[in-house]
C-alpha cells in the first residue's frame, strides 16, 4: 500500500465530475487501499478519489473513533438515493486544510454503490456518518464543502485558506 499525494483547493481535479467505474479490478482495490491508508496518514475521516488525482467514483470513509476498532468502508459508484431532515455542523476537508465551517445538510441519507466485488451495497446513514458521505459524494460530482456555503461566508473562508497557503 502507499500513501498518496491529496490534491488541495483549487485543484481542477477537485471540480468536475468523476466519470463512473466499469470495471471493478485490482487496480481499483488497490487505489481503496491507498486511498484508505492515505485516509488514516492524514488524519481523516473520508476520501474520494478525485482527491488524490483519480477522477472517478470512489469513496472510503470511517468515523470510528481512534480508540475503536476501525470499521472502514469502501463504496464504488455511490449514488444518494433518499436524505431525509437537515443539521448543521462543522466540517472541514483534506483538500482545503486548514478551514473549518458550519455546513447544512441532510441528518439521515441512504447511499447505494458497490463493494469491491461488485455486490450492490446498500446503507443507511445518520448524524457524522451521513455527512461524511454526502461531503465525499459531492467531491465526486466536482463540488467541495464550501461550495456548500453562503456567498459572504465562501469568500470569507477562501480568503483565510488562500492566505494560509501563501504563508
Amino acid at each position: 500500500m502507499a500513501i498518496l499525494q491529496i490534491r488541495t483547493y483549487p485543484d481542477e481535479v477537485l471540480k468536475k465530475r468523476a466519470c463512473e467505474i466499469e470495471n471493478i479490478d485490482g487496480a481499483i482495490a488497490r487505489l481503496a487501499k491507498d486511498m484508505l491508508e492515505t485516509m488514516y496518514e492524514a488524519p481523516g475521516i473520508g476520501l474520494a478519489a478525485p482527491q488524490v488525482g483519480e477522477s472517478i467514483r470512489l469513496i472510503v470513509f470511517d468515523v470510528s473513533h481512534k480508540e475503536e476498532k476501525p470499521e472502514p468502508h469502501i463504496l464504488v459508484n455511490p449514488v444518494i438515493t433518499a436524505t431525509e431532515g437537515e443539521e448543521v455542523m462543522e466540517e472541514g476537508c483534506l483538500s482545503v486544510p486548514g478551514i473549518y465551517a458550519k455546513v447544512k445538510r441532510p441528518a439521515k441519507v441512504e447511499v447505494k454503490g458497490y463493494d469491491l466485488d461488485g455486490n450492490e451495497v446498500v446503507m443507511q446513514a445518520e448524524g457524522l456518518l451521513a455527512r461524511v458521505i454526502l461531503h465525499e459524494v459531492d467531491h465526486l460530482d466536482g463540488y467541495v464543502f464550501l461550495d456548500r456555503l453562503s456567498r459572504v461566508r465562501r469568500q470569507m473562508a477562501l480568503k483565510k485558506y488562500l492566505k494560509s497557503v501563501k504563508s
